[in-house]
This record gives C-alpha cells, sequence and structure tokens, in this order.
C-alpha cells in the first residue's frame, strides 16, 4: 500500500503482535470476571482485554496518562471502543492482576463487559453542537455516577446499552438502545425575517427541512414555517442562524426504551417512547436520573436471565410494562406517524 500523508493509517501496523500472529485464529472468548475479556486462540496464545469507563470528553494529559499505563503494564497497547471505553490488550497474564490494582488505585471504573450497563455513548451536548435541546456530558455524568455499581458488575439480566442524544436528530445510537435519552425540542423556530433576508439561502433553508414543513414568505423576502407539520428537529437552524430554535423553558428530555442492534435471540429493534417528556434541570438532572435508574432496577427485578430490555417487553406486553414501571400512559404514546405499523402498535387497544 503506498504510504500517504492522509486519513487513518493501517491498522495492521498498530496491533499487538499476538493479535497479528493470530488473526483469523480466534477459538473463542470468555469473561472471567467484570471488565475483563480473555481471548484464546487455536494457537494457545491468550490475550486480555481490561475495559475502563471513559469520558467523551477528555484531555491530552489523561490520555497521556493511560498511555504511560499502558506502556507499564502491555506494552503500549490500548485501545478506544465506539462506546468511549478504553480497552488495555494484556498479551502476559503475569501483568494482569497487577494493572487491575494499578486502575483500581486510580480510581478508574473496570466493567461494561457481559450483563452489564455499557458506557453511554452520547452526543455533542451543549458544547460543541448548535441545535441540543439538552446537555450529553452533563447528563451522562449525573446517571453514570447514579448506575455506575450497574457498569462494574454483571448482576443484571443482559447487557444494557445506553444511550444519550441531545435532539431528535440522534447522532448517537437511540434509535436501537435499550434505554435511550432523547432530548427534545417542544416549539418551532423563531424567525428573525431581517436575518433571514440579509444572511440566509432561503431555498437552502427550505430544502433542509424534512417534512415540507417551511415555505417562502415573498412578502417579507423571508420565510415562515407551518406549526403543524414541525418536527422541531433545528435542521433549519442548522442552514440559517437566523430561525433559533432552542427554547430553556420548552426544552426537554424524553426517554425511550427496548431497542437493540444484536441478531441474537430476536431481531433488531427500535428504541421504543416510554416517557414522552421531563424537565432540562442542570446541573444534576434528577427527574432524568432518577427515571433511567428506576426503569434499570424494574427490568432488574422483573426480566428473565438473558432478556434484553426490548425482548421483555415483548414478552410482557406494554400494558404490563407501563404498570411495574409507574409511567403514565399518554395519547403520545400512541404512534400515528404514517408507518407506524411497522415500528409501533398504532391500535388504541390498550388494556389499562
Amino acid at each position: 500500500m503506498a504510504k500517504t500523508d492522509f486519513g487513518p493509517p493501517d491498522y495492521r501496523t498498530m496491533i499487538p503482535p499476538v493479535i497479528a500472529n493470530n488473526y483469523g485464529k480466534w477459538s473463542y472468548h470468555e469473561i472471567p470476571q467484570p471488565g475483563v475479556l480473555k481471548h484464546v486462540s487455536e494457537t494457545g496464545a491468550v490475550l486480555y482485554s481490561v475495559r475502563i469507563a471513559s469520558a467523551r470528553l477528555i484531555s491530552t494529559d489523561w490520555i497521556k496518562e493511560l498511555c504511560d499505563i499502558a506502556e507499564k503494564y502491555c506494552d503500549g497497547y490500548l485501545r478506544f471502543t465506539t462506546r468511549h471505553n478504553v480497552e488495555f490488550l494484556v498479551s502476559d497474564e503475569q501483568q494482569l492482576q497487577p494493572l487491575l490494582a494499578d486502575l483500581k488505585g486510580r480510581g478508574y471504573l473496570v466493567g461494561g463487559t457481559g450483563n452489564a450497563i455499557s458506557n453511554v455513548v452520547h452526543t455533542q451536548g451543549w458544547i460543541h453542537c448548535h441545535t441540543p435541546a439538552t446537555d450529553a456530558s452533563g447528563l451522562v455524568k449525573s446517571m453514570m455516577d447514579e448506575l455506575h455499581g450497574y457498569f462494574t458488575t454483571m448482576k443484571l439480566p443482559a447487557r444494557v446499552r445506553l444511550a444519550v442524544a441531545c435532539c431528535v436528530n440522534m447522532c448517537g445510537a437511540c434509535h436501537c438502545s435499550d434505554i435511550a435519552i432523547v432530548g427534545i425540542h417542544r416549539t418551532i423556530p423563531r424567525i428573525n425575517h431581517e436575518g433571514v433576508a440579509k444572511a440566509c439561502e432561503i431555498p437552502s433553508v427550505i430544502a433542509a427541512c424534512p417534512t415540507g414543513a417551511i415555505r417562502p414568505n415573498p412578502k417579507l423576502k423571508s420565510v415562515e414555517v407551518i406549526k403543524e407539520k414541525c418536527m422541531f428537529c433545528g435542521n433549519c437552524y442548522t442552514m440559517c442562524p437566523s430561525m433559533e430554535i432552542a427554547d430553556p423553558i420548552n426544552d426537554g428530555v424524553s426517554i425511550w426504551v427496548g431497542g437493540k442492534v444484536s441478531n441474537a435471540r430476536t431481531a433488531p429493534k427500535f428504541s421504543r417512547l416510554a416517557i414522552p417528556f421531563l424537565p432540562n434541570n442542570p446541573p444534576r438532572w434528577p427527574e432524568v436520573t432518577d427515571a433511567v435508574k428506576h426503569l434499570v432496577e424494574v427490568y432488574a427485578k422483573n426480566a428473565r436471565a438473558g432478556e434484553r430490555m426490548g425482548e421483555w417487553i415483548d414478552r410482557i406486553g406494554w400494558e404490563r410494562f407501563f404498570k411495574l414501571t409507574d409511567i403514565p400512559f399518554t395519547e403520545k404514546h400512541i404512534d400515528d406517524f404514517t408507518f407506524a405499523p411497522t415500528t409501533f402498535r398504532s391500535t388504541s387497544q390498550f388494556r389499562l
């Protein structure tokens, strides 16, 4: 392969020798303890992955500390996963327990394997994104302060994937997570007509709306929003800063449940609405944190071994789910979207 100065480096130059030498030869994997994955090759070679939780926003100093730990115990080999975990790749079994002791001494959370909650994949939040309805980083920190006991153990019926998206555009994996927190706007964009006329490309603004809710307003050389068609996504604000959508009073959080990517046992599932709205209440979001913790505890108490959140709900039915979780059922739970039959029960025949 020709060497270039752009794009990611060839991964084959960065993997540990034990992986390179046993590529395609791994026989099985097991979890000897929470946070530790043991990979065994048909050649007899063994590799341990030690997983710790990380924040999504991290400093260079913290990365340097991780690199120092990796240099000390695993020849400098570590990797970042898509769910914001860090995994130390240990090929010398003698270094495993000293590494775990060192990580514990530094206060790192070792876990996230097997029947545990995952580290929370989440979006940008107030720090970077221009259309968020809530803040991902602060919300995730508040939740994990309450739930870390489910990360460092494997006492749940099955794995529970958590995700947070700051708005309905969902850069995170909220559409397919066991418990998903989605920030929602509830009011249409506020139009600064003078700003639209002077600073925005009106055809691009209209084209950016996924529901066709924006149409020209020739009298003002601006646009207008059809309230009934607006889905409060904020795409128009992306194209035109004179269509502000952030609303500190009406913005908030919704909670969805039952999604999964896995094809094991049952087909992949989309997350579905459980709690339509909870208020934004920074810096600790107590209403959201309590609701998520309650969902995890009810699921842990009632699901059978091996059942994911969505599989448990399918078995007991949504009526029973709302009763067990004490979540009020409202008209917002009836999906009247055009393609609802493929996404949710559109019937009104609920037994409550």
